[in-house]
């Protein structure tokens, strides 16, 4: 188990979910080790941190002897257990966006991007209809969010200050854009936000190639 004293996350790099988690602890101004799990390699199986989380995925936190294993409670655990920058608005219905926008995202497109699902698509159809089943799934949730968005005028995604909404869709815009190379053209919303948080320190100390497990190029 890690150290009593210090939030430890256990990462992949280019876990969406990780990222999401990364983006939060940084926000928040919040000191962490950092843990590589490889997925890809298999060390999610690994004896010792099954012991941490028995569904072998990323990310994990453990705070003392408390230990988180899914992104979406994680996020709110340390939204409640640190409230400097509050990623959740007074304003109940800028608190139902924020919400919704990050459920869209964690259970309209996260289950279907699996690293298991998508590695049982590639063996049964190959990588080409892997890759289509990716871009399918990205078009379906980008359309719906960019109608919820419906051109807002708001810095982020629900309102002026960065919210939950944004931590959770900051991640998925980046794997989307920097890996598939997608157009965005039909998601003029999504395009100007994932720009915003490009400008954001924290955001920037979170993507994916700035961790300590991303491969030198």
């Amino acid at each position: 188990m890690a150290d009593q004293g210090k939030l430890t996350l256990y990462s992949y790099w280019l876990s969406t979910c990780a990222h999401r988690v990364r983006i939060t602890l940084n926000l928040k101004g919040l000191d962490y080790e950092y843990k590589a799990v490889d997925i890809v390699k298999g060390d999610q199986s690994e004896p010792d941190f099954v012991r941490i989380n028995p569904m072998k995925f990323v990310p994990a936190l453990v705070d003392g002897d408390t230990v988180i294993v899914d992104s979406f409670a994680i996020v709110l655990y340390l939204e409640e257990k640190y409230p400097q920058s509050p990623l959740l608005p007074q304003d109940l219905k800028k608190k139902a966006l924020n919400f919704q926008i990050a459920s869209i995202v964690s259970s309209g497109i996260q289950p279907l991007q699996n690293f298991v699902v998508v590695n049982y698509i590639e063996q049964k159809l190959g990588s080409q209809e892997k890759d289509a089943w990716h871009i399918n799934h990205f078009n379906r949730v980008f359309t719906a969010l960019e109608k919820l968005l419906n051109g807002c005028a708001r810095k982020y995604a629900a309102g002026d200050e960065i919210g939950l909404g944004d931590v959770f869709l900051a991640p998925q815009l980046y794997y989307v854009i920097k890996k598939f190379h997608m157009d965005m053209s039909n998601y003029p919303t999504l395009a100007r936000l994932h720009a915003a948080y490009e400008e954001i320190p924290a955001f920037q100390a979170a993507v994916p190639e700035n961790q300590p497990d991303a491969p030198s190029i």
